[in-house]
């Protein structure tokens, strides 16, 4: 006996965040739907014209504002954004240069530096205990 297989969905704040965009921007009929798993590849393989709007131009969801700004999210919350950005105002941001924006950059870098850091260290013992 074979059990029907049911489709896989998910709701539209999921959906959003798996394609990067921000939800309150999308058109009402996805806000407002569910969101098959073949949906969500369908729209990730062939975007619509609103979804490829939406991620050139924004508004972006803050994982994306961070990414673009070099920050994490923890940082852009110091730096009091805690709205979604249009890529215009990302630009704006960068150009203006704030003094948080370069601190939370400098954080970054050093974190990252640290994880890699870490990371060597952890494979320089992996290394030495397969000798």
């Amino acid at each position: 006996m074979k059990s029907q297989q049911t489709t896989q969905t998910m709701k539209p704040a999921t959906a959003a965040k798996k394609l990067g965009v921000y939800l309150p921007a999308t058109p009402a009929e996805f806000q407002e739907g569910v969101v098959s798993r073949a949906e969500l590849n369908e729209l990730q393989a062939n975007p619509p014209e609103w979804l490829r709007v939406l991620r050139e131009t924004g508004p972006h969801p803050r994982p994306v504002v961070a990414a673009k700004l070099g920050v994490s999210i923890a940082g852009l919350a110091r730096g009091g954004v805690t709205e979604a950005l249009t890529t215009e105002q990302i630009q704006e941001l960068k150009d203006a240069r704030p003094e948080w924006l370069e601190k939370e950059r400098a954080t970054q870098a050093e974190v990252r530096k640290e994880a890699e850091r870490i990371k060597k260290r952890d494979a320089e013992r992996a290394a030495a205990e397969d000798d």
